[in-house]
């Protein structure tokens, strides 16, 4: 997909789609956004949220990143991009869910056996990256694969367990979780059936999302 294809899936979007969704979009602009979930998602171009979940304009709040990664909370002057998202969310659109989705074939979570060399070409790249290596490392102690793909999928799965630990490092939301006014989700997406799998912590396993209790 070169530029001028998007150009022109504009003019397509506003000749076919949007009349069709004028009216929620108008409600939008007037009424303000109201999602009641925030979707923290990789950067990846495979995944696709709204494709996958079938969501409108308004139903997510939607933060992307290198690996679906959560920083844990930091109180300093540094720029803070995804915090910053996770924190709106919370404090002022006042989510009900939050939901981690990794994915398979993940990039980062592959980086994370891989050498990154020590330029500015990857300077930002290799230090989000530590972010992953609680995961690297249980995957590595654990050993429950037989060969480097198995590897990778165990650690995509292991990251998404670790950034859920990581959102609870938020005073927002460590309160909002005790007073059941909010919930975080693991999820686990393979791209090639787009099937989804969220995890369940009382028994530490990822389970087909149709049976999720809701």
């Amino acid at each position: 997909m070169i530029l001028k294809d998007l150009i022109k899936g504009n003019e397509i979007f506003r000749k076919n789609q949007l009349p069709k969704i004028e009216h929620e979009l108008k409600d939008l602009v007037e009424n303000g956004q109201h999602p009641e979930v925030m979707f923290i998602g990789c950067s990846d171009s495979r995944v696709t949220p709204d494709l996958m979940l079938s969501t409108r304009p308004g139903d997510m709040f939607i933060l992307r990143n290198v690996g679906n990664f959560v920083p844990p909370f930091k109180h300093d002057e540094d720029f803070h991009g995804s915090a910053a998202a996770i924190e709106y969310a919370v404090a002022v659109l006042k989510v009900k869910h939050i939901i981690i989705c990794g994915h398979s074939h993940c990039g980062a979570c592959q980086s994370l056996y891989q050498d990154i060399p020590n330029n500015d070409s990857l300077i930002h790249v290799k230090t989000w990256l530590n972010l992953g290596q609680k995961a690297k490392e249980k995957t590595l102690k654990n050993k429950n694969f037989t060969n480097d793909q198995e590897k990778f999928r165990e650690t995509e799965r292991n990251s998404i367990i670790h950034q859920l630990d990581n959102l609870l490092t938020y005073p927002d939301i460590e309160r909002l979780l005790k007073s059941n006014e909010l919930q975080i989700h693991g999820w686990y997406y393979d791209i090639g059936s787009a099937k989804i799998d969220f995890y369940d912590k009382e028994n530490d396993v990822f389970k087909p999302l149709s049976e999720m209790p809701i």
